[in-house]
Protein backbone atom coordinates (compact mmCIF):
# COMPACT_ATOMS: atom_id res chain seq x y z
CA UNK A 1 0.00 0.00 0.00
CA UNK A 2 3.05 2.15 0.27
CA UNK A 3 2.51 3.39 -3.21
CA UNK A 4 -1.12 4.62 -2.60
CA UNK A 5 -0.11 6.84 0.25
CA UNK A 6 2.66 8.63 -1.00
CA UNK A 7 2.07 12.65 -1.43
CA UNK A 8 0.87 13.92 -4.90
CA UNK A 9 2.32 17.14 -6.00
CA UNK A 10 0.64 19.67 -7.85
CA UNK A 11 0.65 23.14 -9.39
CA UNK A 12 -1.82 25.39 -7.51
CA UNK A 13 -2.64 28.51 -8.97
CA UNK A 14 -3.14 31.44 -5.48
CA UNK A 15 -5.50 33.97 -6.26
CA UNK A 16 -4.25 36.90 -4.35
CA UNK A 17 -5.24 40.29 -3.66
CA UNK A 18 -7.80 41.63 -6.16
CA UNK A 19 -6.88 38.94 -8.73
CA UNK A 20 -10.24 37.64 -10.30
CA UNK A 21 -8.25 34.12 -10.88
CA UNK A 22 -10.30 33.60 -14.58
CA UNK A 23 -7.50 32.96 -16.87
CA UNK A 24 -8.18 29.19 -18.12
CA UNK A 25 -4.30 28.13 -17.79
CA UNK A 26 -4.26 28.31 -14.20
CA UNK A 27 -7.39 25.49 -14.36
CA UNK A 28 -5.65 22.59 -12.37
CA UNK A 29 -5.97 19.33 -15.69
CA UNK A 30 -4.66 16.24 -12.75
CA UNK A 31 -2.99 14.20 -15.97
CA UNK A 32 -2.29 10.91 -14.05
CA UNK A 33 -4.04 9.18 -10.87
CA UNK A 34 -3.59 6.13 -8.73
CA UNK A 35 -5.68 4.21 -10.91
CA UNK A 36 -8.74 4.82 -13.30
CA UNK A 37 -12.18 5.87 -11.26
CA UNK A 38 -14.19 3.67 -12.95
CA UNK A 39 -14.38 0.77 -15.58
CA UNK A 40 -17.59 1.12 -18.38
CA UNK A 41 -17.07 -1.74 -20.70
CA UNK A 42 -16.11 -5.28 -20.77
CA UNK A 43 -12.83 -4.97 -22.49
CA UNK A 44 -11.80 -3.04 -19.56
CA UNK A 45 -13.43 -5.40 -17.13
CA UNK A 46 -11.74 -8.32 -18.93
CA UNK A 47 -8.15 -6.34 -18.61
CA UNK A 48 -8.56 -5.16 -15.08
CA UNK A 49 -9.00 -8.55 -14.27
CA UNK A 50 -6.34 -10.09 -15.87
CA UNK A 51 -4.09 -6.78 -14.03
CA UNK A 52 -4.91 -8.65 -11.13
CA UNK A 53 -3.66 -12.40 -11.91
CA UNK A 54 -0.62 -10.11 -13.03
CA UNK A 55 -0.22 -8.44 -9.75
CA UNK A 56 -0.37 -12.04 -8.14
CA UNK A 57 1.94 -13.58 -10.36
CA UNK A 58 4.76 -10.45 -9.62
CA UNK A 59 4.40 -11.45 -5.83
CA UNK A 60 5.13 -14.95 -6.68
CA UNK A 61 7.73 -14.43 -9.90
CA UNK A 62 10.01 -11.61 -7.56
CA UNK A 63 13.37 -12.21 -7.97
CA UNK A 64 14.68 -8.62 -6.74
CA UNK A 65 15.44 -10.82 -3.46
CA UNK A 66 15.63 -14.59 -4.29
CA UNK A 67 15.15 -15.67 -0.58
CA UNK A 68 11.54 -13.46 -0.02
CA UNK A 69 9.80 -16.17 -0.49
CA UNK A 70 11.54 -18.38 2.10
CA UNK A 71 9.32 -16.19 4.40
CA UNK A 72 6.76 -18.82 4.19
CA UNK A 73 8.73 -21.70 4.83
CA UNK A 74 11.34 -20.85 6.87
CA UNK A 75 11.54 -21.04 10.31
CA UNK A 76 8.61 -23.10 10.40
CA UNK A 77 8.55 -26.97 11.10
CA UNK A 78 9.90 -28.35 8.03
CA UNK A 79 13.10 -26.39 6.63
CA UNK A 80 16.32 -25.56 7.48
CA UNK A 81 18.42 -22.20 6.33
CA UNK A 82 22.16 -22.95 5.51
CA UNK A 83 24.30 -20.48 6.75
CA UNK A 84 25.39 -17.91 4.07
CA UNK A 85 22.44 -19.17 1.20
CA UNK A 86 19.40 -18.26 2.93
CA UNK A 87 20.15 -14.25 3.93
CA UNK A 88 18.41 -11.45 2.83
CA UNK A 89 15.05 -11.41 3.39
CA UNK A 90 14.77 -14.94 4.53
CA UNK A 91 17.38 -14.47 7.45
CA UNK A 92 14.51 -13.06 9.80
CA UNK A 93 12.32 -15.65 9.60
CA UNK A 94 14.72 -18.22 10.86
CA UNK A 95 16.53 -15.90 13.14
CA UNK A 96 13.64 -14.12 14.65
CA UNK A 97 15.56 -11.71 17.10
CA UNK A 98 16.03 -10.00 13.37
CA UNK A 99 12.67 -9.75 12.66
CA UNK A 100 11.31 -6.19 13.32
CA UNK A 101 9.11 -3.36 12.04
CA UNK A 102 11.35 -2.75 9.23
CA UNK A 103 11.48 -5.86 7.85
CA UNK A 104 11.76 -5.93 4.18
CA UNK A 105 9.92 -9.07 3.27
CA UNK A 106 6.86 -7.82 5.37
CA UNK A 107 6.59 -4.79 3.95
CA UNK A 108 6.96 -6.59 0.04
CA UNK A 109 3.77 -8.56 1.04
CA UNK A 110 1.72 -5.98 2.70
CA UNK A 111 2.15 -3.46 -0.15
CA UNK A 112 1.75 -6.70 -2.80
CA UNK A 113 -1.44 -7.28 -1.32
CA UNK A 114 -3.10 -3.90 -0.69
CA UNK A 115 -1.83 -2.91 -4.42
CA UNK A 116 -4.17 -6.05 -5.61
CA UNK A 117 -7.10 -5.04 -3.19
CA UNK A 118 -7.25 -1.97 -4.42
CA UNK A 119 -7.40 -2.78 -8.10
CA UNK A 120 -9.87 -5.12 -7.24
CA UNK A 121 -12.09 -2.39 -5.61
CA UNK A 122 -11.34 -0.55 -8.87
CA UNK A 123 -13.74 -3.79 -10.53
CA UNK A 124 -16.13 -4.06 -7.96
CA UNK A 125 -17.11 -0.56 -7.37
CA UNK A 126 -16.91 -0.58 -11.33
CA UNK A 127 -19.88 -3.62 -11.98
CA UNK A 128 -21.80 -2.18 -9.11
CA UNK A 129 -22.02 1.04 -11.06
CA UNK A 130 -25.06 0.95 -12.80
CA UNK A 131 -22.88 2.81 -15.72
CA UNK A 132 -21.48 0.15 -17.51
CA UNK A 133 -21.94 -0.48 -21.49
CA UNK A 134 -22.51 -3.46 -23.41
CA UNK A 135 -22.13 -5.92 -20.44
CA UNK A 136 -24.79 -8.28 -19.24
CA UNK A 137 -25.69 -8.13 -15.66
CA UNK A 138 -24.69 -12.41 -15.47
CA UNK A 139 -21.53 -10.85 -17.06
CA UNK A 140 -21.05 -8.17 -14.28
CA UNK A 141 -22.19 -10.35 -11.57
CA UNK A 142 -18.86 -13.07 -12.70
CA UNK A 143 -16.63 -10.17 -13.08
CA UNK A 144 -17.18 -8.99 -9.22
CA UNK A 145 -17.00 -12.46 -8.01
CA UNK A 146 -13.66 -12.58 -9.66
CA UNK A 147 -12.36 -9.19 -7.98
CA UNK A 148 -13.58 -10.55 -4.77
CA UNK A 149 -12.28 -13.66 -4.64
CA UNK A 150 -8.91 -11.81 -4.57
CA UNK A 151 -9.42 -8.87 -2.51
CA UNK A 152 -10.92 -11.96 -0.10
CA UNK A 153 -7.31 -14.00 -1.12
CA UNK A 154 -5.79 -11.09 -0.04
CA UNK A 155 -7.80 -10.25 3.16
CA UNK A 156 -7.52 -13.62 4.02
CA UNK A 157 -3.54 -13.41 4.23
CA UNK A 158 -3.67 -10.25 5.98
CA UNK A 159 -6.04 -11.40 8.83
CA UNK A 160 -3.69 -14.80 9.24
CA UNK A 161 -0.08 -13.30 8.93
CA UNK A 162 -1.08 -9.42 10.60
CA UNK A 163 -4.59 -10.42 12.76
CA UNK A 164 -7.09 -7.06 12.20
CA UNK A 165 -5.11 -4.54 9.55
CA UNK A 166 -7.33 -1.74 7.55
CA UNK A 167 -10.37 -2.36 5.94
CA UNK A 168 -10.00 -0.80 2.20
CA UNK A 169 -13.31 -1.27 0.05
CA UNK A 170 -13.22 1.70 -1.80
CA UNK A 171 -10.96 2.41 -4.68
CA UNK A 172 -7.98 4.84 -3.17
CA UNK A 173 -7.78 7.81 -5.94
CA UNK A 174 -5.89 10.04 -4.19
CA UNK A 175 -3.63 10.45 -0.86
CA UNK A 176 -4.47 9.05 2.06
CA UNK A 177 -2.70 9.20 5.76
CA UNK A 178 -5.71 8.46 7.98
CA UNK A 179 -5.39 4.38 7.88
CA UNK A 180 -6.41 2.60 11.08
CA UNK A 181 -6.71 -0.82 11.94
CA UNK A 182 -9.75 -2.44 11.67
CA UNK A 183 -11.02 -5.60 14.16
CA UNK A 184 -10.21 -9.01 13.31
CA UNK A 185 -13.97 -9.62 13.23
CA UNK A 186 -14.56 -6.56 11.23
CA UNK A 187 -11.79 -8.49 8.44
CA UNK A 188 -13.50 -11.71 8.78
CA UNK A 189 -16.92 -10.24 7.74
CA UNK A 190 -15.70 -8.87 4.81
CA UNK A 191 -13.76 -11.94 3.54
CA UNK A 192 -16.93 -14.22 4.04
CA UNK A 193 -19.23 -11.71 2.43
CA UNK A 194 -16.66 -11.65 -0.80
CA UNK A 195 -15.96 -15.32 -1.06
CA UNK A 196 -20.12 -16.36 -0.74
CA UNK A 197 -20.71 -13.76 -3.35
CA UNK A 198 -18.23 -15.35 -5.15
CA UNK A 199 -18.92 -18.66 -4.87
CA UNK A 200 -22.48 -18.13 -6.13
CA UNK A 201 -21.13 -15.86 -9.18
CA UNK A 202 -18.15 -17.70 -10.50
CA UNK A 203 -18.73 -20.26 -12.93
CA UNK A 204 -17.75 -23.71 -12.63
CA UNK A 205 -14.19 -24.51 -14.08
CA UNK A 206 -15.85 -26.82 -16.92
CA UNK A 207 -17.74 -23.62 -18.31
CA UNK A 208 -14.75 -21.50 -18.32
CA UNK A 209 -12.92 -21.07 -21.83
CA UNK A 210 -9.88 -20.29 -19.95
CA UNK A 211 -9.39 -22.70 -16.95
CA UNK A 212 -6.59 -20.75 -15.47
CA UNK A 213 -9.04 -17.97 -14.35
CA UNK A 214 -11.37 -17.75 -10.85
CA UNK A 215 -14.19 -20.90 -10.82
CA UNK A 216 -16.42 -21.53 -8.24
CA UNK A 217 -14.07 -24.12 -6.58
CA UNK A 218 -11.50 -21.67 -5.97
CA UNK A 219 -14.04 -19.58 -3.69
CA UNK A 220 -15.20 -22.56 -1.79
CA UNK A 221 -11.71 -23.80 -1.27
CA UNK A 222 -10.83 -20.60 0.18
CA UNK A 223 -13.96 -20.45 2.41
CA UNK A 224 -13.09 -24.12 3.75
CA UNK A 225 -9.68 -22.90 4.83
CA UNK A 226 -11.11 -19.30 6.39
CA UNK A 227 -14.10 -21.15 8.33
CA UNK A 228 -10.89 -23.22 9.68
CA UNK A 229 -9.59 -20.22 10.93
CA UNK A 230 -12.69 -18.79 12.66
CA UNK A 231 -13.22 -22.32 14.13
CA UNK A 232 -16.46 -22.83 11.93
CA UNK A 233 -15.77 -26.36 11.17
CA UNK A 234 -19.41 -27.44 9.96
CA UNK A 235 -19.55 -25.00 7.21
CA UNK A 236 -15.46 -25.47 6.23
CA UNK A 237 -16.66 -29.47 5.90
CA UNK A 238 -19.88 -28.16 3.83
CA UNK A 239 -17.63 -25.97 1.25
CA UNK A 240 -15.18 -29.05 0.74
CA UNK A 241 -17.84 -31.49 0.49
CA UNK A 242 -19.31 -28.96 -2.77
CA UNK A 243 -16.10 -29.43 -4.48
CA UNK A 244 -15.03 -33.16 -3.65
CA UNK A 245 -18.98 -33.85 -4.77
CA UNK A 246 -19.34 -31.52 -7.79
CA UNK A 247 -17.53 -34.50 -10.05
CA UNK A 248 -15.59 -31.73 -11.46
CA UNK A 249 -12.26 -32.63 -9.65
CA UNK A 250 -10.38 -36.30 -8.74
CA UNK A 251 -7.43 -37.28 -7.82
CA UNK A 252 -5.04 -38.36 -10.17
CA UNK A 253 -4.46 -41.84 -9.36
CA UNK A 254 -2.57 -43.16 -12.97
CA UNK A 255 0.36 -41.96 -15.05
CA UNK A 256 -0.23 -39.30 -17.36
CA UNK A 257 1.15 -36.76 -19.58
CA UNK A 258 4.82 -35.78 -20.69
CA UNK A 259 6.61 -38.40 -19.44
CA UNK A 260 4.08 -40.75 -18.71
CA UNK A 261 6.26 -43.57 -20.88
CA UNK A 262 9.71 -43.09 -18.58
CA UNK A 263 9.73 -44.63 -14.96
CA UNK A 264 7.88 -42.47 -12.01
CA UNK A 265 4.49 -42.38 -10.46
CA UNK A 266 1.13 -40.81 -10.59
CA UNK A 267 1.95 -38.53 -8.15
CA UNK A 268 5.19 -37.18 -9.03
CA UNK A 269 3.61 -37.02 -12.79
CA UNK A 270 1.35 -33.57 -11.15
CA UNK A 271 4.41 -31.46 -11.21
CA UNK A 272 6.11 -31.70 -14.23
CA UNK A 273 6.02 -28.71 -16.63
CA UNK A 274 3.44 -29.95 -19.11
CA UNK A 275 1.47 -31.68 -16.65
CA UNK A 276 0.50 -29.22 -13.80
CA UNK A 277 -2.74 -28.01 -16.07
CA UNK A 278 -6.30 -29.15 -16.48
CA UNK A 279 -6.22 -29.18 -19.82
CA UNK A 280 -2.68 -31.64 -19.55
CA UNK A 281 -4.55 -33.95 -17.95
CA UNK A 282 -4.26 -32.91 -14.43
CA UNK A 283 -7.76 -33.88 -13.28
CA UNK A 284 -7.18 -32.59 -9.28
CA UNK A 285 -6.37 -28.81 -10.27
CA UNK A 286 -8.40 -26.34 -8.94
CA UNK A 287 -6.59 -23.12 -9.53
CA UNK A 288 -3.15 -23.04 -11.59
CA UNK A 289 -0.74 -19.98 -11.51
CA UNK A 290 -0.04 -20.35 -15.51
CA UNK A 291 3.41 -19.51 -16.70
CA UNK A 292 5.22 -19.44 -19.69
CA UNK A 293 9.11 -19.57 -20.64
CA UNK A 294 9.75 -15.53 -21.79
CA UNK A 295 12.13 -16.97 -24.20
CA UNK A 296 9.23 -19.21 -26.13
CA UNK A 297 6.23 -16.82 -25.29
CA UNK A 298 6.69 -13.03 -24.90
CA UNK A 299 5.24 -11.98 -21.37
CA UNK A 300 4.72 -15.49 -20.27
CA UNK A 301 5.79 -14.64 -16.77
CA UNK A 302 6.20 -11.63 -14.62
CA UNK A 303 9.32 -12.39 -13.25
CA UNK A 304 11.77 -14.81 -12.92
CA UNK A 305 10.13 -17.16 -10.12
CA UNK A 306 13.09 -18.85 -7.55
CA UNK A 307 11.30 -21.72 -5.79
CA UNK A 308 13.69 -24.35 -7.59
CA UNK A 309 17.11 -22.27 -6.90
CA UNK A 310 15.29 -21.97 -3.48
CA UNK A 311 13.96 -25.44 -3.02
CA UNK A 312 17.05 -27.82 -4.42
CA UNK A 313 20.34 -28.82 -3.83
CA UNK A 314 23.62 -27.22 -4.96
CA UNK A 315 24.49 -30.58 -6.32
CA UNK A 316 26.23 -29.45 -9.24
CA UNK A 317 29.25 -27.54 -6.77
CA UNK A 318 30.27 -30.88 -5.88
CA UNK A 319 33.15 -31.86 -8.39
CA UNK A 320 32.18 -34.50 -10.52
CA UNK A 321 28.57 -33.67 -10.60
CA UNK A 322 26.97 -31.50 -13.76
CA UNK A 323 23.24 -30.26 -13.76
CA UNK A 324 20.82 -32.32 -15.14
CA UNK A 325 17.85 -32.42 -15.86
CA UNK A 326 16.60 -35.41 -14.56
CA UNK A 327 18.23 -33.95 -11.35
CA UNK A 328 15.98 -31.34 -11.68
CA UNK A 329 17.93 -29.01 -12.97
CA UNK A 330 20.13 -26.48 -11.57
CA UNK A 331 19.30 -25.02 -7.72
CA UNK A 332 21.04 -23.77 -5.01
CA UNK A 333 19.94 -24.74 -1.78
CA UNK A 334 18.71 -22.08 -0.15
CA UNK A 335 16.89 -24.00 2.08
CA UNK A 336 17.22 -27.55 3.23
CA UNK A 337 14.36 -30.05 4.34
CA UNK A 338 15.17 -30.74 8.10
CA UNK A 339 15.90 -34.21 9.40
CA UNK A 340 11.94 -34.54 10.46
CA UNK A 341 11.29 -34.66 6.83
CA UNK A 342 13.91 -36.47 5.46
CA UNK A 343 14.43 -39.00 8.29
CA UNK A 344 10.83 -39.53 10.37
CA UNK A 345 8.06 -38.44 8.20
CA UNK A 346 7.00 -40.71 6.48
CA UNK A 347 8.59 -43.52 8.72
CA UNK A 348 5.41 -45.99 9.45
CA UNK A 349 3.96 -45.29 6.24
CA UNK A 350 4.98 -48.04 3.97
CA UNK A 351 6.27 -47.77 0.40
CA UNK A 352 4.43 -44.14 -0.10
CA UNK A 353 5.10 -42.64 -3.54
CA UNK A 354 5.61 -39.34 -2.47
CA UNK A 355 8.02 -40.22 -0.47
CA UNK A 356 9.81 -42.46 -3.98
CA UNK A 357 12.74 -40.74 -5.68
CA UNK A 358 10.88 -39.30 -7.80
CA UNK A 359 9.07 -36.74 -5.72
CA UNK A 360 11.90 -36.67 -2.77
CA UNK A 361 15.49 -36.55 -4.72
CA UNK A 362 17.90 -38.56 -1.96
CA UNK A 363 20.86 -40.20 -3.62
CA UNK A 364 23.71 -38.84 -6.37
CA UNK A 365 25.44 -40.58 -8.58
CA UNK A 366 28.57 -38.78 -10.36
CA UNK A 367 27.66 -37.38 -13.71
CA UNK A 368 30.12 -35.57 -15.14
CA UNK A 369 30.68 -37.22 -18.32
CA UNK A 370 34.31 -35.60 -18.95
CA UNK A 371 37.22 -38.16 -19.25
CA UNK A 372 38.87 -36.54 -15.80
CA UNK A 373 35.97 -38.30 -13.74
CA UNK A 374 35.61 -41.36 -15.62
CA UNK A 375 37.28 -43.90 -12.81
CA UNK A 376 34.41 -42.42 -10.47
CA UNK A 377 31.19 -41.90 -13.25
CA UNK A 378 28.47 -43.79 -12.42
CA UNK A 379 29.55 -44.17 -9.19
CA UNK A 380 26.92 -42.85 -6.03
CA UNK A 381 28.44 -39.87 -4.63
CA UNK A 382 29.00 -40.75 -0.67
CA UNK A 383 26.87 -39.17 2.05
CA UNK A 384 27.69 -38.12 5.37
CA UNK A 385 31.40 -38.67 5.41
CA UNK A 386 34.95 -38.13 4.81
CA UNK A 387 36.27 -39.39 1.31
CA UNK A 388 39.19 -38.96 -1.54
CA UNK A 389 38.76 -40.54 -4.78
CA UNK A 390 41.40 -40.82 -7.45
CA UNK A 391 40.11 -39.19 -10.53
CA UNK A 392 41.94 -40.31 -14.09
CA UNK A 393 44.43 -37.71 -14.62
CA UNK A 394 45.90 -38.37 -10.91
CA UNK A 395 44.30 -35.38 -9.15
CA UNK A 396 42.32 -36.14 -6.21
CA UNK A 397 38.97 -35.50 -5.52
CA UNK A 398 37.18 -34.81 -2.03
CA UNK A 399 33.54 -35.40 -0.77
CA UNK A 400 33.20 -33.72 2.63
CA UNK A 401 30.11 -34.54 5.08
CA UNK A 402 30.01 -30.91 5.17
CA UNK A 403 28.75 -31.11 1.57
CA UNK A 404 25.52 -31.90 3.17
CA UNK A 405 24.55 -29.03 4.47
CA UNK A 406 23.26 -27.45 1.03
CA UNK A 407 25.19 -29.28 -1.82
CA UNK A 408 24.22 -33.09 -1.13
CA UNK A 409 21.24 -32.79 -0.03
CA UNK A 410 17.56 -34.51 -0.56
CA UNK A 411 14.95 -32.24 -1.81
CA UNK A 412 12.03 -32.26 -3.53
CA UNK A 413 11.35 -32.57 -7.15
CA UNK A 414 8.13 -30.43 -7.69
CA UNK A 415 10.29 -27.41 -8.66
CA UNK A 416 12.41 -29.32 -10.71
CA UNK A 417 12.66 -27.73 -14.32
CA UNK A 418 15.51 -27.28 -16.84
CA UNK A 419 15.65 -25.40 -20.28
CA UNK A 420 17.76 -27.01 -22.03
CA UNK A 421 18.95 -23.69 -23.90
CA UNK A 422 19.60 -22.08 -20.53
CA UNK A 423 21.47 -24.86 -17.85
CA UNK A 424 22.23 -21.74 -15.66
CA UNK A 425 18.13 -21.45 -15.03
CA UNK A 426 18.01 -18.22 -13.76
CA UNK A 427 14.15 -18.21 -14.07
CA UNK A 428 12.05 -21.71 -13.17
CA UNK A 429 9.04 -21.54 -15.77
CA UNK A 430 6.82 -23.47 -14.29
CA UNK A 431 2.81 -23.17 -13.03
CA UNK A 432 2.06 -22.64 -9.99
CA UNK A 433 -0.52 -25.07 -8.46
CA UNK A 434 -2.01 -23.09 -6.01
CA UNK A 435 -5.12 -25.32 -4.91
CA UNK A 436 -6.04 -28.59 -5.61
CA UNK A 437 -8.05 -31.25 -4.59
CA UNK A 438 -5.62 -32.92 -2.50
CA UNK A 439 -5.90 -30.50 -0.23
CA UNK A 440 -9.30 -30.35 -0.14
CA UNK A 441 -9.18 -33.54 1.48
CA UNK A 442 -6.78 -32.41 4.02
CA UNK A 443 -9.16 -29.53 4.97
CA UNK A 444 -12.12 -31.72 5.08
CA UNK A 445 -10.52 -33.83 6.86
CA UNK A 446 -9.68 -31.28 9.94
CA UNK A 447 -12.90 -29.87 10.01
CA UNK A 448 -14.11 -33.24 10.76
CA UNK A 449 -11.54 -33.56 13.43
CA UNK A 450 -12.52 -30.76 14.88
CA UNK A 451 -16.44 -31.95 15.26
CA UNK A 452 -15.28 -34.93 16.66
CA UNK A 453 -15.79 -37.18 13.61
CA UNK A 454 -12.30 -39.29 13.72
CA UNK A 455 -13.58 -42.07 11.39
CA UNK A 456 -14.59 -39.61 8.48
CA UNK A 457 -11.02 -37.59 8.91
CA UNK A 458 -9.39 -41.18 8.98
CA UNK A 459 -11.34 -42.05 5.49
CA UNK A 460 -10.32 -38.72 4.26
CA UNK A 461 -6.33 -39.41 4.55
CA UNK A 462 -7.17 -42.86 3.92
CA UNK A 463 -8.25 -41.54 0.21
CA UNK A 464 -4.86 -39.67 -0.14
CA UNK A 465 -2.99 -42.63 1.27
CA UNK A 466 -4.40 -45.57 -0.82
CA UNK A 467 -3.37 -42.89 -3.94
CA UNK A 468 -0.07 -42.84 -2.40
CA UNK A 469 0.02 -46.57 -1.79
CA UNK A 470 0.87 -45.69 2.08
CA UNK A 471 -0.03 -47.56 4.98
CA UNK A 472 -3.73 -47.08 5.81
CA UNK A 473 -4.92 -45.60 9.25
CA UNK A 474 -7.67 -45.73 11.69
CA UNK A 475 -9.63 -43.13 13.92
CA UNK A 476 -7.22 -43.69 16.67
CA UNK A 477 -4.42 -41.97 14.66
CA UNK A 478 -6.36 -38.51 13.95
CA UNK A 479 -5.02 -35.76 16.09
CA UNK A 480 -4.28 -32.41 14.98
CA UNK A 481 -0.35 -33.24 14.79
CA UNK A 482 -1.01 -36.17 12.83
CA UNK A 483 -3.31 -34.04 10.15
CA UNK A 484 -0.40 -31.39 9.32
CA UNK A 485 2.35 -34.08 9.49
CA UNK A 486 0.17 -35.20 6.87
CA UNK A 487 -0.11 -32.02 4.87
CA UNK A 488 3.54 -32.08 4.75
CA UNK A 489 3.69 -35.74 2.86
CA UNK A 490 1.16 -34.51 0.76
CA UNK A 491 1.82 -30.72 0.30
CA UNK A 492 5.50 -30.08 0.80
CA UNK A 493 7.16 -27.27 -1.33
CA UNK A 494 3.10 -26.61 -2.34
CA UNK A 495 1.84 -25.09 0.59
CA UNK A 496 2.46 -21.87 2.83
CA UNK A 497 3.83 -23.48 5.48
CA UNK A 498 3.72 -20.49 7.76
CA UNK A 499 0.01 -19.71 6.93
CA UNK A 500 -0.75 -23.15 7.61
CA UNK A 501 1.12 -23.02 11.19
CA UNK A 502 0.12 -19.16 12.33
CA UNK A 503 -3.55 -20.34 10.98
CA UNK A 504 -3.95 -23.65 13.23
CA UNK A 505 -2.17 -21.79 16.22
CA UNK A 506 1.03 -24.26 16.21
CA UNK A 507 3.87 -22.35 14.65
CA UNK A 508 5.63 -21.64 18.22
CA UNK A 509 5.14 -25.66 19.25
CA UNK A 510 5.95 -27.16 15.97
CA UNK A 511 8.69 -25.16 14.90
CA UNK A 512 10.72 -25.46 18.57
CA UNK A 513 10.26 -29.24 18.76
CA UNK A 514 10.36 -30.97 15.12
CA UNK A 515 13.38 -28.15 14.11
CA UNK A 516 15.40 -27.63 17.42
CA UNK A 517 18.72 -26.10 17.46
CA UNK A 518 21.41 -26.05 14.40
CA UNK A 519 22.18 -29.69 13.96
CA UNK A 520 25.90 -28.94 13.32
CA UNK A 521 28.87 -27.59 14.80
CA UNK A 522 29.77 -23.67 14.16
CA UNK A 523 26.28 -22.67 12.79
CA UNK A 524 26.33 -24.42 9.83
CA UNK A 525 22.65 -25.07 9.83
CA UNK A 526 20.34 -21.98 11.08
CA UNK A 527 17.16 -22.90 12.50
CA UNK A 528 14.39 -20.86 14.59
CA UNK A 529 16.73 -18.87 16.84
CA UNK A 530 14.70 -16.49 18.92
CA UNK A 531 11.21 -17.27 17.91
CA UNK A 532 8.66 -16.11 20.74
CA UNK A 533 4.58 -16.40 20.80
CA UNK A 534 4.49 -13.13 19.70
CA UNK A 535 5.99 -14.26 16.20
CA UNK A 536 2.75 -15.82 15.44
CA UNK A 537 1.79 -12.11 13.66
CA UNK A 538 4.48 -10.11 11.61
CA UNK A 539 5.12 -6.56 12.16
CA UNK A 540 3.11 -4.00 10.36
CA UNK A 541 5.65 -2.00 8.18
CA UNK A 542 6.94 1.25 9.54
CA UNK A 543 7.27 3.02 6.74
CA UNK A 544 3.21 2.38 6.85
CA UNK A 545 2.83 3.58 10.43
CA UNK A 546 5.22 6.14 9.64
CA UNK A 547 3.78 7.41 6.47
CA UNK A 548 0.21 7.49 8.01
CA UNK A 549 0.31 10.89 9.51
CA UNK A 550 -3.18 11.63 10.53
CA UNK A 551 -3.92 8.78 12.28
CA UNK A 552 -2.67 6.24 14.54
CA UNK A 553 -1.64 2.50 12.63
CA UNK A 554 -0.95 0.45 15.44
CA UNK A 555 1.57 -1.87 15.66
CA UNK A 556 1.50 -5.53 16.44
CA UNK A 557 2.93 -6.41 19.65
CA UNK A 558 6.18 -7.44 20.52
CA UNK A 559 7.40 -5.20 17.88
CA UNK A 560 9.13 -1.90 18.21
CA UNK A 561 9.01 1.20 15.75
Amino acid sequence: MKKYIKFLTSIIGLCMLTTACSDSFLDEKVLNSFAPESLNDKLGFDASEIGLYNSLSTLYTTDQDQTFIGMFQLGTDILWAPAGRSNGMARPYFDYSQLKSTDGASSKLWTSLYKIINNANIIIKSAESGATVGVTQLELDRFNGEARFFRAYCYNMLATLYGGVPLVKEPLLGAKTDFVRASLDDVNKLIEEDLLFAADKLQDIDALTFKARANKAMAQQLLAEYYLRVNKPDLAEAQCDAIINSGKFSLITNRYGVKKALPGDAFSDMFFSGNQRRKQGNTEAIWVLEQENPSAVANGSTGNPQQRRVWQGSYHDLPGMKVADTLGGRGIGRVRLNNWVVYNLYKGTGTDIRNSKYSIHRKHYFNNPDAKYSTVYGKPVPYGQDITFTLADNSQLKIFKADTIYKYVPYTTKWGYLDPKDEFGYGTWKDFIIMRLGETYLLRAEARFKRNNLLGAANDINKLRARANASLITAADITLNFILDERVRELLGEENRRMTLVRTGTLLARATTLNGTAPLAGGAIETTNGLQSFHMLLPIPLSEIQLNKDAVLEQNPGYTN
